[in-house]
């Protein structure tokens, strides 16, 4: 039986994570108290169910608190758990609440929306470091729904450890989800370059352009070493998640490029993900011309 446990800020995406585990198959349930869990999982096992996914989070108020030791109850289980936590920074989820309208669960006529957001980022700050953590601040919903289908897609079933390579771009801010970030900055920018300027990190041309500078593949290989001497205290340490995140100024050209480079090397090691989290829509869909 595989589970996935959706938790984390209001605003920032669970609703679209659930619609998608629902399209793929996935017995869904919304909203359900932390407590409710364990005998919620037990009923469906009986009932043959395979895929489930759960919502947990402050909408059933102070429960929540329960999550932690459900979860410990369900790993001594032949079940297989994935828990991804959502989160957005304060500015994005104000945004996101005034263009839609919603009511934020912990508002009332006594606290502002600020003030909720920033109680119920308290409340669940002892859940963010148990699963596979996603920072939504940049994403759009079509970006969000790809980057759940590659989670739920174990193509690696022996490894206990996703190791996730994520390009970003220092100008729109280092993602929240990150567990190590490398800058690569120092390494010439294809962005001065007319002729590759619309072009993206995964297109021949950049790669071509960064591959033919000296420090590339320097960097490259003390980055792969780092990891490679690092990824089995990680695994050994029971580590379920590890977000190497590359940042550039833009996030196009240099950081996609190790993005890619490093996910190919680690490919056969352990289950790696690739996501990219400044380009955009028109520049990926230039580079798969």
């Amino acid at each position: 039986m595989k589970i996935v446990i959706i938790s984390g800020l209001s605003g920032s995406g669970k609703s679209v994570a659930l619609n998608v585990l629902e399209d793929s198959g996935y017995y869904c349930v919304d909203n359900l108290p932390a407590p409710m869990l364990v005998d919620l999982v037990s009923l469906l096992r009986q009932q043959g169910y395979a895929h489930v996914a759960v919502a947990v989070d402050m909408r059933s108020g102070d429960s929540i608190a329960a999550l932690p030791r459900q979860l410990d109850l369900l790993e001594r289980q032949p079940i297989k758990i994935k828990l991804i936590f959502f989160n957005a920074r304060t500015d994005i989820l104000i945004q996101r609440f005034s263009e839609t309208r919603r009511r934020h669960p912990l508002t009332d006529e006594n606290i502002t929306l600020d003030e909720a957001i920033r109680r119920e980022r308290e409340a669940l700050s002892s859940l963010a470091t148990l699963g596979h953590h996603i920072d939504t601040s940049a994403l759009q919903p079509n970006t969000l729904r790809t980057f759940i289908r590659e989670f739920i897609t174990d193509n690696h079933p022996t490894s206990r450890l996703t190791l996730l390579f994520q390009s970003f771009g220092f100008k729109h801010g280092i993602p929240l989800d990150a567990d190590l970030v490398f800058d690569v900055r120092c390494i010439p920018n294809p962005h001065y370059d007319p002729h590759l300027r619309d072009l993206t990190g995964q297109s021949p041309e950049v790669i071509r352009f960064l591959e033919a500078q000296p420090n590339v593949p320097k960097m490259i290989i003390d980055i792969r070493s780092f990891l490679d001497t690092w990824l089995p205290v990680y695994m050994r340490d029971n580590r379920a998640y590890l977000t190497v995140a590359i940042g550039c100024t833009g996030g196009q050209h240099r950081s996609v490029y190790f993005a890619e480079t490093l996910a190919a090397y680690f490919h056969d090691l352990t289950h790696v993900l690739v996501r990219h989290r400044s380009l955009t829509e028109a520049a990926a869909a230039h580079t798969r011309k």
